[in-house]
């Protein structure tokens, strides 16, 4: 690791994108359980719903989530990774294994 340009930094960017709990939580739910629906994210993490569309939106911007339609009357969606969000599995792997390994109970 170099520290020529911290301004710019690639663990900085990273952090940007993805650094909030609720990020890498919601990021959980999809690699245990694939795409899911905003209600059933809610449900499993006890977020308030602005919180967790808050973190969805920063998500699908950041183009880790992309958000499908399944119904149009009424409107509903699910959520899934995206190509680019399948790429975070090696992270969410070493934060599992650090946290068992490291982070007390």
């Amino acid at each position: 690791m170099t520290s020529q340009n911290r301004t710019n930094c690639p663990i900085k960017r990273a952090t940007d994108t993805l650094g909030d709990q609720w990020s890498f939580l919601i990021l959980r739910e999809f690699f245990l359980e694939g795409p899911r629906r905003f209600a059933d994210l809610q449900d499993q993490l006890g977020l308030s719903p602005n919180t967790l569309s808050g973190r969805l939106k920063k998500l699908e911007q950041a183009g880790i989530v992309e958000r499908r339609m399944y119904s149009e009357h009424p409107p509903r969606a699910e959520y899934a990774l995206t190509e680019k969000g399948r790429t975070l599995s090696p992270v969410m792997d070493a934060l599992f294994d650090w946290g068992m390994t490291h982070a007390p109970m």
